[in-house]
Order: structure tokens, then C-alpha cells, then sequence
């Protein structure tokens, strides 16, 4: 699991993981620790949000950035079918690594407690099958993507982002949203992002009021979606590899 950022921990999608059985291996490149070179021996690989721009790969913080590094263990996770999530920036992150295109949104920031409507397309998917028809979500987001990966499989939608939530490949998910957070993390954000929403007119104590409120739904909601893409990875680890003829 690679958090971009202080402010954007695992938070309860780690305590859902780790409940379902898989155990956390937690990367923090902003403080120091090396992005993973390989997917090897690692069940799933979960990215999660940052302040980031997915599409940027200067230097952070005076440091060489890690995107790339996290991009292409991305790739290599999506080639080799390993179970994938990313959430918000991750699910840029991976949108990019695979063909797909993150972009300033042109609507202005995407903030707080909203509905996103699952495509037809979910019903028939292994980890998103079982949410409800609109799920609630929390938005905090500045870029959107664009375009899907060549292939990738569009799984909800919104009016504010064409694509909430996407399946690349055979085992991984893109999420354009945030599922993982707290209401120490959401005020967080506010707190960062506070001038700034308030020079374009957005009322930040309306939004995060609602943003804090939400939480008890998202556990209802993505509990259950992080339960099943933990026993796809524990399934998918214990099949024995594929040998390839020579």
C-alpha cells in the first residue's frame, strides 16, 4: 500500500483490508521509504490519494518525484493480473500508467459528500457488483480523468466526472473519489484547500460539515467492496503460476 502523503493515510480501508486478512505492507515515499521495484511477493497493490498531480513528474518537495516509480509498478501490477486499487490520485496514477489521461478539471475543484451511479457494466464485475445503484462517495479533487485506458471498463459515472470508477485489465480498479477517508483527514484537506475554495465561492464549513457526516455511509457502502477485493487477492495469490510453454 503506497500513501502519497501525510494527509491521506489508509485509514479505514487499511483496517478493512487487514480485517478481510490480507497483511499491510504501508510505502510512504514522502518520507523516505523506496516504491517498491517489483510485484513480486505482494498479494494486491493498493495506491492511495496525495496533493499530487498525477500528470506532473517534477520534483516534490526539492526531491526526485516518485510518480513514475509508482506508475510503473502500476503497469507491472495490471501485466501480471495482480490485484489493484486506486484511490483518487492512485486511480489517476493508474488511469496515466495504462494509456489512459488525467487533466486539470475543467469544471473547477470536485469537493465533498456526493452520489456516483454505477454503469451496467458493475453489475457484472467482481469487487464492485454489490454496491448500490448510486453509492455515496466523498469527492476532493482538483484533476479528473479524461480518457479510460485503451480497454478499460467505465464502472460508475457522475454529472461533475465522466469516469468515477474504472477496471483496467483483468484485476484492477481506478477510483476517482475517496473511500479511505476520516473526518480528521477530510478537515485536513479543507483546511489546505480553504483559501482557495473560498476565492471561487465555495462555502468550505457547508461542504465539510456534510463531508464529516458521510462517513458512517462509506463504511456501509465500501466495506463490503473492500472485503471482496481482499479475498480476490488471497484467491489469486494461492493459484500456482501460470507456466508459459517455451
Amino acid at each position: 500500500m503506497i500513501e502519497n502523503g501525510p494527509d491521506d493515510p489508509a485509514g479505514p480501508l487499511g483496517d478493512w483490508l487487514a480485517g478481510a486478512g490480507l497483511q499491510l505492507v504501508v510505502v510512504r515515499p514522502y518520507d523516505g521509504d523506496d516504491v517498491p521495484g517489483s510485484i513480486d511477493g505482494y498479494a494486491a497493490v493498493v495506491v492511495l490519494g496525495g496533493p499530487q498531480s498525477a500528470y506532473d513528474d517534477g520534483p516534490i518537495q526539492g526531491r526526485p518525484s516518485w510518480l513514475p516509480a509508482v506508475k510503473s509498478l502500476l503497469r507491472a501490477a495490471v501485466a501480471g493480473a495482480t490485484p489493484t486499487l486506486g484511490v483518487c490520485l492512485g486511480g489517476q496514477l493508474l488511469a496515466e500508467a495504462t494509456g489512459g489521461l488525467v487533466e486539470r478539471a475543467k469544471t473547477g475543484p470536485v469537493v465533498g459528500a456526493a452520489l456516483v451511479a454505477k454503469r451496467d457494466a458493475a453489475a457484472r464485475d467482481p469487487v464492485f457488483g454489490g454496491l448500490p445503484f448510486t453509492p455515496d462517495v466523498l469527492e476532493w479533487h482538483y484533476d479528473e480523468i479524461t480518457e479510460l485506458p485503451p480497454g478499460a471498463v467505465l464502472l460508475a459515472a457522475s454529472p461533475t466526472c465522466r469516469h468515477e470508477a474504472f477496471r483496467v485489465g483483468a484485476a484492477a480498479w481506478g477510483v476517482q473519489f475517496h473511500i479511505e477517508s476520516t473526518p480528521e483527514a477530510v478537515t485536513a484537506w479543507a483546511r489546505a484547500s480553504r483559501p482557495d475554495l473560498e476565492s471561487r465561492g465555495v462555502d468550505v464549513d457547508a461542504v465539510l460539515d456534510h463531508a464529516v457526516a458521510v462517513h458512517a455511509e462509506l463504511e456501509q457502502v465500501w466495506r463490503p467492496v473492500a472485503e471482496r477485493f481482499a479475498a480476490l487477492a488471497m484467491e489469486r495469490s494461492e493459484q500456482p503460476p501460470v507456466q508459459q510453454a517455451t
